[in-house]
């Protein structure tokens, strides 16, 4: 009662030193509800920006994990022999999302594990890195049949999943890798070959998007140009 009354006293004092003299009653209600939705608002900004320790972030990323369950949400479940979660620090400085797990993730259950994982594993490696030192995930948890891209209804129902797990991260940096991971995280139906090299910002985190690794086993001549965003990625975290 008593933030009632002390807020419409500020209305009231407001209007008097305006020089008017009666206002309905509604004013005084809708400028209450203003200002209490200021103050949920800042609530909520303060609550966003508080940081996890690494038990509540490995916390965190259980109850997601939890929440995904045996997931029925897209058709790409019916094919699949495991959920691809994501692995990797939960304290890392940058975490690398691509689209979907292929055939090894499919089979083992765990994010870039054949052909493309281990040159992403040696960029990582290059960039002063280990690998358990990063996190690695996926815009979808399910492998697509026969390693197509993702479509539309898939990327809705799983992306949720992702963007939670780099809110519970929060890295210094993301590297999307890839045209369906970097279009789904910065909402650009751009090529990436155009979108590459340059920072954008996904729920305030600077993204840098590069070539998967997969593009690079067919077009090796390409892989100074990831080297190249790997290094723009150094300098922004040692900022």
């Amino acid at each position: 009662m008593t933030n009632i009354t002390e807020d419409i006293k500020t209305v009231l004092e407001f209007y008097q030193a305006m020089g008017i003299e009666r206002i309905p009653l509604n004013t005084i209600q809708d400028t209450r509800y203003r200002i209490q939705d200021k103050k949920n608002h800042a609530s909520c900004i303060m609550h966003r920006v508080s940081p996890l320790n690494s038990e509540q972030k490995k916390d965190a990323l259980q109850a997601l994990r939890d929440e995904i369950g045996d997931c029925q949400r897209c058709k790409l479940s019916k094919g699949r022999k495991n959920i691809v979660f994501g692995e990797g620090s939960v304290d890392a400085e940058i975490m690398f999302i691509g689209e979907g797990p292929g055939e090894d993730e499919d089979i083992q259950g765990r994010p870039f594990v054949g052909k493309a994982g281990q040159l992403l594993t040696k960029l990582i490696e290059k960039m002063g890195f280990k690998r358990e030192d990063v996190y690695i995930g996926n815009i979808v948890k399910c492998r697509p049949p026969f390693n197509r891209d993702p479509e539309e209804d898939e990327i809705s129902a799983c992306s949720p999943f992702i963007r939670k797990q780099a809110e519970i991260i929060s890295p210094k940096v993301i590297v999307s890798l890839g045209r369906i991971s970097t279009q789904t995280l910065i909402g650009m139906k751009i090529p990436i070959g155009k979108l590459r090299g340059k920072f954008y910002q996904f729920e305030n985190i600077p993204l840098m998007p590069t070539f998967h690794p997969s593009y690079l086993l067919r077009n090796p001549k390409d892989k100074w140009l990831v080297w190249e965003d790997a290094q723009k990625v150094l300098e922004k975290i040692r900022k």
